[in-house]
């Protein structure tokens, strides 16, 4: 068995410089014209100040007993570097110092395995370390490619300083070692590579201190198997990835110093000058050219003449200044239809305040498990929510809910004393509760009574409270519900709230929704104390006009949403409401109050009852126009307001009375006349 490797002892270092403060490998890879790596002997020897854990290394280790196969001693390298030459060495080979201290005698047991350094001299033969006696004797190989040597895990290798470095070279760095120390790893033994043929005598050359170290460019397969296949080198393939690293950090260098760096990076421009704005729609104002009587009579000479129209009465004021502009029958009693609501409208406003809410309540019964619906009158509530025509609107299902978390409910019963007198008004017809105009009004019920509650016309409920409370019934599990009336002081079970009065109003002037004017109608009357049925809301709605300074006389309606053929009233009462919301001043405090009305006039070809008209001759007034519509058979109506080309608000009331063909004659002159005010231009 072949004698194991001798190492040095800590005492052949004692006589060696400090060691380095940081522990470190730099290894770098030698350039095409220096081949060699120069290491310190000092650095080779010296050992480190503190143990540390055995660490890697760029050059891969061979494994222990390789080189004694083959019949030599492995020389300890502590890092790359050459030995002092002994005085006793081989004839004709390299001497690199004793093995051991005291002249070769065995020190410590080896402790960690061999290092394999291949040759970097770009084709020359590695040397080979033989042992000779106790001198070792390196000589050139011409075959072999490696160099077997060993290292012990406890003389770190060093490279202090490196002679000649190539441009490319690269420094590796390890991490200093943790405080604690830790076993040392053993590496796999691998089978030993094939003796090597006998080497050629070397020739006689002067002893050097630096042993060359480099085989980098080799695959790791070729430095562990020892083959002599020559390989195809890496380095052109590194030197052009380097060059454009390096070529690309300068790039992004220059354009970081000159687009960030030095007193442009810091100076600030000055803000772009305000944008030159054109309005497209010119401001309504009293400063605005003031239209003329004659200006607008000439305008409305050919449009008022249409034979289509009938009887037509109206006029159209300023609402600036006041003046009256034209006028035909203004004071004549006529059928407004839908256009009364604009009275229904402004008395809501002027009376409620715009955030009240009608409410809807369910009471504990006077027996157990029965509960009572209290109609609180309003008639939006959603019974399919995301389906309703009532934007803002509650839900059953809300209300259901809510009464289910207070217990078992195994009777329902319904409550409508909120409302009094006859649910139809005075010449309705029920043929138009099929038709879809109407339902029979009381305070509760889902939808408006309607059977498709996403159509605004849609034929509805003769009984729509009995619809309303058997959907809560059997949503809640208890059997169909039943009328009766809620005990005084029960407690509350739920509750759901309409949306405020202001948007109500908003809502049945667009779609023109009769059952919620008349429930605001009868809103109206609670407050001023009157009956809550038609008759007290048609009192109550004439009472705060009146109370408001308007003049009512020819006045004559029996209904608050226009539904009745008996309905008369003048035009002039029209735009007398329609100029109090729009004068351009607040000095009136009715102004501030009925400027809501305005906003929830439809607009002409875009909204409400109006968005499907205003094309052909009329197409000029399209989103100029903003007015209320009124139809029953054989009356037509238009009022509200427009603002002409001058910028000039103007409000007016038409009311037309004719047998012709309301979708295609009158309803369109009645358009042409509202978009004549528009492009008159009669300053």
């Amino acid at each position: 068995m072949p004698d194991e490797p001798q190492w040095p002892t800590d005492d052949d270092d004692a006589d060696l410089n400090e060691p380095l403060a940081e522990p470190t490998v730099q290894v770098s890879r030698p350039s095409l014209d220096q081949p060699t790596m120069r290491f310190p002997v000092a650095a080779v020897l010296k050992p480190p100040s503190t143990p540390e854990a055995p660490r890697s290394s760029p050059v891969r280790s061979a494994p222990n007993g390789a080189a004694a196969a083959a019949g030599g001693t492995t020389v300890p390298l502590n890092g790359s570097g050459g030995l002092p030459a002994s005085p006793g060495g081989s004839s004709g080979g390299k001497s690199h110092g004793q093995v051991g201290p005291d002249g070769g005698q065995p020190a410590e047991p080896p402790r960690a395995a061999p290092v394999r350094i291949t040759p970097g001299d770009h084709g020359k033969p590695a040397p080979v370390v033989e042992p000779k006696n106790d001198q070792t004797r390196v000589v050139p190989k011409p075959e072999q490619k490696t160099t077997e040597l060993s290292v012990p895990p406890g003389k770190t290798a060093r490279v202090d300083q490196l002679s000649e470095k190539s441009w490319f070279d690269q420094p590796v760095r390890t991490e200093a070692p943790a405080p604690r120390p830790q076993p040392p790893r053993v590496e796999p033994v691998l089978p030993p590579p094939p003796p090597p043929p006998p080497p050629p005598a070397p020739k006689e050359e002067p002893v050097r201190e630096t042993l060359p170290v480099s085989g980098y460019d080799e695959e790791p397969q070729d430095r562990l198997t020892g083959s002599d296949e020559p390989k195809k080198g890496r380095k052109p393939l590194a030197v052009v990835l380097g060059l454009l690293v390096v070529a690309a950090l300068a790039g992004a260098s220059i354009y970081a110093v000159n687009e960030f760096g030095g007193p442009a990076a810091i100076q600030t421009k000055p803000p772009a000058a305000p944008a030159n704005v054109q309005p497209l729609v010119k401001a309504a104002t009293a400063g605005a050219p003031a239209a003329t009587a004659a200006g607008v009579r000439a305008a409305l000479a050919g449009p008022a003449g249409n034979s289509a129209l009938g009887t037509l009465n109206g006029t159209v004021v300023d609402p600036a200044s006041g003046a009256v502009l034209w006028q035909q029958g203004d004071t004549t009693p006529s059928t407004p239809a839908s256009s009364l609501k604009i009275l229904t409208a402004a008395a809501a406003l002027l009376s409620l305040e715009k955030t009240d809410q009608l409410s809807t309540k369910v009471v504990q019964g006077a027996e157990p498990g029965t509960v009572v619906i209290v109609g609180g009158g309003d008639p939006t509530i959603s019974g399919t929510p995301g389906s309703s025509v009532y934007p803002g609107a509650a839900t059953l299902d809300d209300l259901v809910n809510q009464v289910k978390q207070k217990g078992v409910v195994t009777k329902v019963q319904f409550d409508l004393s909120r409302y009094a007198g006859e649910a139809l008004g005075p010449q309705w017809e029920s043929a138009d509760i099929a038709g879809g105009s109407v339902a029979p009004i009381v305070p509760f019920m889902i939808d408006g009574g309607r059977f498709d509650p996403k159509k605004d016309v849609s034929a509805r409920t003769g009984s729509p409270a009995q619809s309303a409370a058997d959907a809560f019934a059997q949503r809640i599990g208890a059997p169909g519900a039943t009328i009766g009336t809620a005990p005084p002081g029960a407690q509350v079970l739920g509750e759901i709230k309409s949306a405020p009065i202001e948007q109500l109003v908003d809502n049945m002037m667009q779609i023109s929704d009769n059952v919620l004017t008349e429930a605001i109608a009868r809103e109206i009357a609670i407050k001023s104390g009157n009956e809550p049925s038609f008759t007290g809301g048609v009192k109550a709605v004439r009472d705060v006009l009146t109370k408001n300074g308007f003049d009512l006389t020819g006045a004559n309606f029996v209904d608050g949403s226009g539904l009745s053929a008996t309905n008369k009233l003048p035009a002039k009462l029209l735009t007398d409401v329609l100029t109090t919301a729009a004068k351009p001043t607040l000095d009136d405090p009715r102004t501030a109050k009925l400027r809501p009305l305005l906003t929830a006039l439809p607009v002409a070809g875009g909204s409400g009852t109006l968005a499907g008209r205003y094309a052909g001759s009329a197409a000029g007034g399209k989103g100029w126009v903003r007015a209320k519509t009124g139809t029953l058979t054989g009356v037509n109506a238009l009022a509200g307001m427009v603002v002409d080309v001058d910028g000039r608000v103007l409000v007016f009331a038409f009311m037309s009375a004719s047998n012709r063909n309301p979708e295609t004659e009158v309803r369109p002159a009645l358009d042409v006349m509202a978009a004549a005010l528009r492009g008159c231009g009669c300053s």
